[in-house]
């Protein structure tokens, strides 16, 4: 189990410096573009190590379902190219995880026909509020005023 915990670990470190590689791409070359290259270069490792293992996948197996997970995909990084470096690592992140941890318990509530438990709901409550943090401890200090240099008269 630490294993996947730790591979789980690795891949969020990953992610968050391909983020950062495509929002660079995308202010030089546009979103859309970082995105293919990101695509283009994802499918030729993959295809390459494919082809190391000597296997490949049989396309025609898969439900057509399935293949919206590639659009979703490549939405995902042609969005994440175009808010990173606009919004800032920090920010982009916590929005990102923001969403999927709603869209995780909507999907939950859907195939499992329940509402979560209470401690679940309480435990994403607790989530996001770890999430918040930052931008609301960010607008306390923008809102508090600043001391006077010169002291108290």
């Amino acid at each position: 189990m630490l294993f996947f915990v730790v591979l789980a670990l690795l891949n969020g470190v990953l992610i968050g410096v391909s983020r950062t590689v495509n929002g660079r791409l995308s202010t030089r070359k546009g979103a859309f573009r970082a995105s293919v290259w990101n695509h283009v270069v994802g499918f030729a490792f993959l295809s390459a190590i494919l082809l190391v293992l000597r296997t490949w996948p049989d396309v025609t197996d898969a439900p057509v379902a399935a293949y919206a997970g590639g659009v979703f995909g490549a939405l995902f990084v042609a969005v994440n190219s175009h808010v990173f470096p606009r919004l800032g690592a920090m920010s982009a992140s916590v929005l990102v995880i923001s969403g999927q941890v709603l869209s995780a318990v909507v999907i939950d509530c859907v195939q499992q026909r329940a509402l979560p438990a209470p401690v679940r709901l309480a435990g994403v409550a607790l989530v996001l509020l770890g999430l918040a943090l930052p931008r609301l401890s960010a607008r306390l200090r923008q809102s508090e005023p600043c001391p006077d240099p010169s002291g108290p008269n």
